[in-house]
């Protein structure tokens, strides 16, 4: 499978030793400072990028007909433009803001559970994440997905940074050196607390996910998720 790297950052190198480890080939290396770029020969594309390049990229992608994996968060304000787009020219194309396998099926405990606790008033919940200092938005967006899947299954209206009003999860967001990532949900109430956490021991499973996506929607059409990948539907 002939593979493109948008962004070919941290992640971009390690998405790199995967796919070649799997007897992939990278026929492309596309970062800020890339004047052309040649479509012709991509299978498949997978972006870790820039919140600001984000969108442009898989525009480009989709409208050359070559699947895309999208890692990159910050850039949701484009996010249903993309779907729009990909519907349009039957293009494929799966964003989600964690590929860890570990992390999807963290996703999945967590709206489980917040189905449990939706009745139990007496408990309030919160979130924390933390993330190495040179991660450039807060929360993660991890942090918003597991947020997300907790409005779809409570009372809660939204979500905020730090501080919030009563109908709000809080999601406090710490940066400190060289923490890969690390999500923790707490429900607590004046008599115990229940908590879930997932904690990321490097950037492998995050590549790792990214290149099984890439594998998984080879002659597919429409617009995915890690759920559809990983059979969790």
């Amino acid at each position: 499978m002939n593979i493109a790297l948008f962004g070919y950052g941290k992640m971009g190198k390690m998405i790199e030793k995967i796919a070649l480890d799997r007897g992939h080939k990278i026929v492309a290396k596309i970062d800020v400072d890339t004047k052309e770029i040649d479509f012709s020969q991509m299978d498949v594309a997978i972006d870790f990028s820039m919140p600001s390049a984000a969108y442009k990229n898989i525009e480009q992608c989709i409208s050359h007909n070559v699947p895309i994996i999208s890692g990159t968060t910050g850039w949701l304000q484009d996010y249903d433009k993309a779907v729009a787009l990909c519907q349009e020219k039957k293009g494929a194309f799966i964003y989600t803001s964690n590929y860890s396998l570990g992390v999807n099926i963290f996703f999945e405990l967590n709206n489980y559970l917040a189905k449990m606790m939706q009745h139990l008033d007496q408990y309030k919940v919160s979130m924390e994440e933390t993330h190495h200092t040179q991660k450039l938005d807060a929360p993660s967006g991890t942090a918003i997905t597991l947020a997300e899947g907790i409005l779809a299954n409570s009372k809660y209206q939204n979500w905020s940074l730090d501080q919030g009003k009563e109908d709000e999860i809080v999601i406090k967001a710490i940066r400190e050196n060289d923490v890969p990532g690390t999500h923790v949900v707490d429900y607590s109430s004046d008599v115990d607390s229940i908590e879930i956490k997932h904690t990321a021991h490097n950037r492998e499973g995050f590549a790792l996910g990214a290149v099984i996506a890439s594998e998984w929607i080879i002659g597919k059409t429409g617009v995915f998720s890690m759920r559809d990948v990983l059979n969790l539907g």
